[in-house]
């Protein structure tokens, strides 16, 4: 009887909470919580895109960082407002941006706007002394961010002479991150965002395959602790489909063997006549069966001229179904 009584208490106590509208702690499963009073505003899709957008700097020069583009930052009214608009039309669920200063500027710019919009987590890993960085924006919240800028990578090449040379970098892994987004309470995907060493020289190439042969390790460790990892890898890779640093990255393991929606002909590059490809959206085995058909593709809101104001490069997009998740 007086475990009924008791009983009877908490189911009172309860919904007199629930009317007097006390909110509820939602957990994640890794122990983090959700923000309160957070509503997912995604549905049955998910829609992430990834966009070089070009020398996108604040109006501020930071006396931390020494290049041209930013100690005389200047950004055409047309192109930002170009972005906005693009950014928006694209109604992306979860948006990574290359050549963009920093999380800060990007969540004051959309904080700034008239319209309605429901991005609310940024972060990026920036640079201590440079000023494009890689950068996340999403609607749906963010999970522990996996920074590598503190990592050297090997540069092993022949130079232009026929001599070997064995050499270490680290000025540019700030433009390689992985976060985890959480679509739902309880299914994540961790994204790999990068910006990849430019170039077509031996050095260069060897500059962007020691990159990835660190990033393919890391993603090997994230599938040890859980098989069935969800990983998309998405950026400005600066390599062509047939080139061996795409094949390097995408061979993997059984689990982290990364696939290209994308055929060899579609181009990213130069957005006002693309005739190359330097953007991807890859993923592996365990997003294979989210992808939804056709949904992967160059996405153009804007006639090439227009285009071309905001970046030189044109952005990806695709969906993924949330309950294949």
């Amino acid at each position: 009887m007086k475990l009924l009584s008791l009983s009877y208490k908490l189911l009172v106590l309860f919904a007199l909470g629930s009317l007097l509208g006390c909110s509820q702690i939602e957990m994640l499963p890794n122990q983090a919580a959700l923000p309160m009073d957070y509503k997912n505003p995604v549905g049955d899709e998910l829609r992430i895109m990834t966009w070089n957008v070009e020398h996108f700097v604040d109006e501020y020069d930071s006396p931390y960082t020494d290049a041209y583009k930013e100690n005389n930052p200047s950004v055409a009214p047309e192109k930002k407002a170009l972005f906005i608009e693009a950014i928006l039309k694209s109604d992306a669920d979860v948006v990574v941006l290359q050549e963009f200063e920093s999380a800060q500027y990007l969540e004051k710019l959309m904080g700034e706007l008239d319209q309605e919009h429901d991005y609310q987590f940024f972060a990026d890993y920036e640079s201590l002394g440079w000023y494009m960085n890689v950068v996340i924006m999403s609607k749906v919240p963010l999970g522990v961010m996996y920074g590598y800028g503190n990592v050297y990578t090997p540069v092993e090449y022949v130079d232009e002479k026929g001599k070997e040379r064995k050499e270490t970098q680290i000025n540019i892994n700030t433009r390689m991150w992985s976060c985890r987004v959480w679509p739902t309470q309880k299914k994540s995907v961790v994204i790999t965002g990068l910006h990849l060493k430019a170039g077509r020289d031996n050095r260069d190439i060897a500059t962007r395959a020691g990159q990835i042969d660190f990033l393919n390790y890391q993603m090997k460790q994230l599938t040890k602790i859980n098989k069935r990892e969800n990983l998309v890898v998405l950026g400005d890779f600066n390599a062509y489909p047939d080139s061996k640093e795409l094949e390097l990255l995408k061979q993997g393991t059984k689990r982290t063997q990364l696939f290209d929606p994308l055929g060899d002909s579609v181009y990213s590059h130069p957005s006002d006549q693309p005739q190359r490809r330097l953007d991807y959206i890859l993923y592996n085995s365990s997003m294979e069966k989210s992808l939804i058909d056709s949904s992967a593709k160059i996405y153009k809101p804007f006639e090439p001229g227009r285009m071309r104001i905001v970046s030189d490069h044109l952005p990806v997009i695709a969906d993924f179904e949330v309950k294949s998740l």
